[in-house]
């Protein structure tokens, strides 16, 4: 690593990220664990197109609102900056509401009986009767109730720097922001968005995030070679550009 990594916040942030989350599949964690190439569940009525280009992702889970919300929160978890596209550029909402339509939304691959242990270690497995898709919905419309009851704004209609404040909020799951949260835990809701905006931004292509492999070439991951051994112990960065498991290159 370069002494211009090591100055780099951003990347040292998303270099961590990558040693917590395999790219071809997610990481069996508490919070992680989709079953990515898991045959999808029926989707439910798309919602409303939303405001963008012709070739546009049209989300297949969430509603118009709620895409808003997914868009503004993961353009702010991964920000773009001079280092390269952020979550939102790299398509991590696409691939969030794809995960939406897989068994791991609805938990059909845990085993889900109680009594559930919020404390329990990451071995235990999913320490909640709620499943994904129902963390999210309940989380999101909690999080525009809280955020219009303190300026009539929904989340995705702040600015950037209320924005921020909202998500280290949730982060933090204090007891002014948990007041807002009867359904959901707030920091359970902020816990899996973020994962989620992790995978979307270093996911092989095929899973809908990481487009163009921006995620790869921003840390020098070489992405879904067959063999980069041989440069794992040189000090000094890797010559060849990020490949997906579909043949792409980035």
């Amino acid at each position: 690593m370069s002494d211009q990594d090591q100055d780099n916040p951003r990347r040292d942030f998303l270099r961590k990220s990558l040693t917590l989350i395999p790219v071809v599949t997610v990481a069996s964690t508490g919070l992680g664990g989709s079953m990515l190439m898991a045959t999808p569940e029926p989707a439910q009525a798309a919602p409303a197109k939303p405001a963008a280009s012709d070739n546009a992702y049209e989300p297949t889970y969430f509603t118009a609102e709620e895409w808003a919300f997914i868009n503004a929160a993961v353009e702010r978890l991964i920000p773009a900056d001079a280092q390269g596209p952020g979550a939102l550029e790299a398509g991590a909402p696409e691939y969030i509401d794809r995960q939406m339509n897989t068994p791991y939304a609805s938990g059909a691959l845990w085993f889900m009986q109680g009594p559930f242990n919020a404390d329990a270690p990451p071995e235990m497995g999913w320490q909640s009767k709620l499943v994904p898709k129902e963390i999210y919905r309940l989380g999101i419309a909690a999080t525009d109730a809280w955020s219009k009851a303190f300026n009539g704004k929904a989340f995705a209609a702040q600015d950037s720097a209320t924005r921020d404040d909202m998500l280290r909020r949730l982060e933090a799951g204090g007891s002014e922001v948990a007041a807002h949260f009867e359904t959901v835990p707030p920091k359970m809701f902020f816990n899996l968005l973020l994962q989620n905006t992790k995978e979307g931004f270093f996911c092989d292509p095929i899973h809908g995030g990481n487009k163009g492999m921006v995620g790869w070439t921003m840390i020098g991951f070489p992405g879904a070679r067959a063999d980069f051994m041989d440069w794992v112990e040189r000090n000094e960065q890797y010559p060849f550009p990020a490949v997906s498991i579909r043949g792409e290159r980035a």
